[in-house]
């Protein structure tokens, strides 16, 4: 009785090893986490460019239809903080007065200074007529300069006689001695219209983000970069 008593201790001994298992020769393997690294993938920064179609200096801009074709260039600009003009018929101490202190050594020279810091961008404009008929030439106000997001209209000269110091043209669409501007151009070379447009605009302006732009006609518009 004892042997069959000792025969089922030691069988449900065996029984719980196997199932709780103790007798497992094969060590439980428990998998080390492998460590991430996370990257920053940092897209491409691209800055936009205003006017990616822009002309470039002496590039020309073409304007109205048919017989009455005309081209207009922008070809060159200079940068000057400040500039000294006269007019031969500009003689009234009081007009002189009126712009600046009268200027009796340098015989009616004015020095004409911009606002705290800016400074005086003059604009070289050229107008033909390639048509065979009479066109209208765009006038000075259709031109303004774009820097900065920020728009800037011409500011005229004083008259139309006016001569800046160093600067052998007149402002755009003026013929010294006359009063009113040139609105319309005839056909050929030799009647094509050139001279400055002066802006006055901030003097940390880049010129390689400076643009000139102008509405030519109705339906015809360009723009043209400086640098």
């Amino acid at each position: 009785m004892k042997l069959v008593y000792t025969i089922a201790v030691f069988g449900v001994l065996i029984f719980a090893l196997l199932f709780s298992g103790c007798t497992s020769t094969s060590p439980q393997v428990i998998p080390t986490p492998v460590p991430t690294t996370t990257v920053a993938v940092i897209a491409p920064t691209q800055t936009a460019v205003p006017y990616p179609n822009a002309l470039a200096l002496n590039e020309g801009a073409t304007y109205g239809s048919g017989n009455r074709q005309g081209k207009v260039i922008v070809t060159g600009y200079d940068v000057k903080p400040t500039y000294k003009w006269t007019d031969p018929s500009w003689n009234s101490p009081a007009e002189q007065l009126a712009a600046s202190q009268p200027n009796v050594i340098e015989r009616g020279y004015n020095l004409e200074k911009p606002q705290a810091g800016n400074t005086f961008l003059f604009v070289y404009l050229s107008a033909q007529n390639t048509g065979l008929e009479t066109i209208q030439a765009p006038a000075a106000k259709q031109f303004v300069v774009l820097t900065d997001g920020k728009a800037y209209n011409y500011t005229s000269v004083h008259g139309s006689n006016v001569i800046i110091d160093t600067v052998g043209d007149s402002q755009y669409l003026y013929q010294r001695g006359q009063r009113d501007p040139i609105e319309y151009i005839q056909p050929g070379d030799s009647t094509k219209v050139e001279g400055y447009l002066i802006y006055e605009i901030p003097a940390s302006f880049s010129p390689s983000t400076t643009y000139v732009a102008a509405n030519l006609d109705y339906k015809n518009s360009a723009v043209w970069k400086l640098g």
